[in-house]
């Protein structure tokens, strides 16, 4: 073959790879794309970011590393992929390790936390350094589809004592946080987190009952390289407001993006990120002797939004008497207390638009009060996405651990895995149905012979959307030390779409 004929043959190759690539990505021309559908992956890299846990001297902190077993591709016929596999596709590389998910402290020279190296079982590591820092992990291979981890903190004594529990934050541009307070006695901090080398730049807006707040330093906030920052909300704004949304946007980078409330005789837990602003929500799992429950709303669209409330209980959904509607006015934080809502019957708030074809999207989160006087703790609910194809919790305990699943739509099948405790046991599986309407409310299944703390999986089966969320309670001293975790989709698996030569380009 002369020369001539190989640089032909090169250049029609490179124009093969290219057409795929682009057919990947998705073109501007329809007429490239492949016929086949896009196929569901395992992701092969996923990024999490903890917060910095607390500086009180009471203070101990467990984090509880966790990746589901069993993560198969959902392919769809024609799309030539193989279910199970995990190819490098699905984040644009390979990896020929068994995989590895480690969690690194955002200070030079701190030792990394105990790595994970395999699916199924939790690997915990506890601490009690008040400069405890804010931790950047990552997981790579079989550990990084459905990778989570749990961040615990007990507070025994002290203004800030109490329960305060997280799943670790996945890293984005934007996040919306209702329920923040710059009242007298609350102290919030905003904890922003940087994976990456580059710093960035975030703008930081708060919006109080008569709408945006003047900041003084939200503007052009720089969060270095692989590191965090605390921002004291108070510091922020004169104003004192009780409801607060603050809304977290980068304008270079990403970040993750987590409050820490703390009320002096009311406790202090975090409050992590609501939902995508949707026009119906749903915060999945009130206990069932919460004593005071205050909703805090506000609509990101141009319009004012009027929402219908409904409790999802036990038995179906009811209409809670004297807070039917609610009217929540653009750009301006509401809300609302709804007492004691439960009556002793864990269930879920669900809010809808009473207006259909002008529906504005909203963001919103629950303060949940156990307790009574000096015994009193506090919890958020944000609103949250469905479960979708799997959620996992991590850091369940053999006492004190309550799944909340509602199906505000149709009825859903669901099944539930304990997996195996972080000292031994073996994984425990079963199925429940979730009525429609409804909430169910079960103590999470220990494992066969568990020992340790054990994770939890909640995969939807058939049926209608599943909400849920984990109640994790750890009485200590009269006082009932509560935090709930919302359980969205785990984000295991992407859709590829299905990506092939195309001659035609040869063409053109």
């Amino acid at each position: 073959m002369n020369r001539s004929t190989i640089s032909l043959a090169g250049a029609v190759a490179a124009l093969v790879v290219l057409t795929g690539a682009a057919s990947l990505t998705g073109g501007n021309d329809s007429s490239a794309a492949p016929a086949g559908s896009a196929a569901r992956l395992p992701v092969q890299r996923s990024t999490l970011l903890c917060p910095a846990p607390s500086t009180s001297e009471f203070a101990t902190t467990t984090y509880t590393s966790f990746t589901p077993q069993g993560t198969a591709a959902a392919s769809t016929p024609g799309s030539g992929s193989t279910p199970g596999a995990t190819p490098g596709a699905a984040s644009g590389s390979g990896s020929d390790t068994a995989g590895r998910a480690t969690l690194l402290p955002a200070t030079p020279k701190a030792k990394p936390l105990t790595p994970l190296t395999a699916t199924g079982k939790p690997v915990t590591t506890t601490t009690d350094k008040t400069d405890a820092p804010a931790l950047i992990g990552g997981a790579d291979g079989p550990l990084a589809p459905g990778w989570t981890v749990q961040q615990s903190t007990v507070v025994d004594s002290g203004a800030g004592r109490g329960l305060l529990g997280t799943s670790c934050l996945v890293p984005d541009s934007e996040f919306w946080l209702p329920g923040a307070s710059t009242a007298g006695g609350r102290q919030d901090y905003l904890h922003l987190v940087n994976p990456d080398e580059a710093p960035a730049v975030v703008d930081v807006q708060l919006y109080g009952k008569n709408g945006l707040l003047k900041a003084s330093t939200g503007d052009g906030i720089t969060v270095p390289g692989n590191s965090s920052e605390p921002v004291l909300l108070s510091t922020l704004v004169v104003d004192k407001e009780q409801d607060l949304t603050v809304h977290v946007v980068a304008r270079s980078g990403r970040v993750g993006a987590a409050v820490q409330a703390t009320d002096p005789g009311k406790g202090a837990d975090w409050l992590p990120a609501a939902a995508d602003p949707a026009t119906s929500l749903v915060m999945p799992g009130i206990p069932a002797d919460a004593t005071d429950v205050r909703l805090i709303a506000f609509t990101t669209g141009s319009n004012d939004a009027d929402l219908t409330l409904k409790l999802a209980t036990s038995t179906g959904p009811i209409t809670p008497a004297g807070h039917e509607t609610l009217h929540v006015k653009s750009g301006m934080t509401t809300a609302v207390d709804l007492g004691d809502i439960t009556k002793g019957d864990a269930g879920s708030l669900i809010l809808g638009s009473s207006t259909v074809h002008s529906a504005e999207p909203v963001v919103a989160a629950l303060r949940i009060t156990r307790g009574k006087g000096s015994s009193q703790e506090l919890a958020f609910l944000p609103s949250t996405a469905p479960v979708g194809t799997r959620s996992t919790v991590a850091d369940n305990r053999a006492k004190g651990s309550t799944l909340a699943l509602t199906a505000p739509g149709a009825a859903a099948s669901v099944k539930i895995t304990s997996s195996a405790g972080s000292s031994g046991g073996t994984a425990r599986t079963s199925t429940v149905t979730v009525k429609a309407g409804a909430t169910l409310s079960l103590a999470a299944p220990q494992p066969d012979g568990g020992k340790g703390v054990f994770a939890v999986t909640v995969q939807t089966l058939s049926g209608g959307p599943v909400y849920a969320s984990r109640t994790l309670a750890l009485p200590q001293g009269g006082v009932q030390m509560f935090t709930i975790q919302p359980m969205p989709d785990d984000r295991g698996l992407v859709a590829v779409p299905d990506a092939g030569p195309d001659l035609r380009i040869l063409n053109r």
